[in-house]
């Protein structure tokens, strides 16, 4: 398992980490598995979605916004908005692995949603044969 180092600069962001997991898929030898992408924390997420148009990542942050107004929360560390984002996008991914390649489709690139930043994080990454 290999871990991912992230920096998010705003409190909702969606950043693109194709190219770093690819390296580590890359890395590892894997002719032909799985690659789990898997992030542990409560107030962040895993997605896959469209790469090429930097409007999606906006639209579907403004969407987790609109699905989750601020309420009056019963949980007091002002984040109650990004435990429930972080629930409906989840916590990870699987993508195949052909030719120690991702196989992901054309417009498709893996990103880590913060929901709770500007934070450090991490991401795990575990290719399997």
């Amino acid at each position: 398992m290999e871990e991912i180092r992230i920096s998010s600069d705003s409190r909702n962001q969606m950043i693109d980490l194709t190219s770093r997991v690819q390296q580590v898929v890359h890395e590892s030898g894997v002719e032909e598995g799985t690659c789990l992408i898997y992030c542990p924390h409560t107030t962040a997420a895993i997605t896959i979605n469209e790469g090429a148009d930097p409007a999606v990542r906006e639209d579907i942050l403004n969407a987790l916004d609109e699905i989750v107004p601020d309420i009056d929360f019963k949980h007091t560390e002002s984040n109650s908005d990004a435990h429930i984002k972080s629930s409906i996008v989840g916590p990870g991914e699987r993508v195949l692995v052909r030719g120690r390649k991702l196989k992901l489709g054309r417009w498709q690139k893996i990103f880590f949603c913060d929901f709770d930043g500007p934070r450090s994080r991490r991401v795990w990454v575990k290719v399997e044969g």
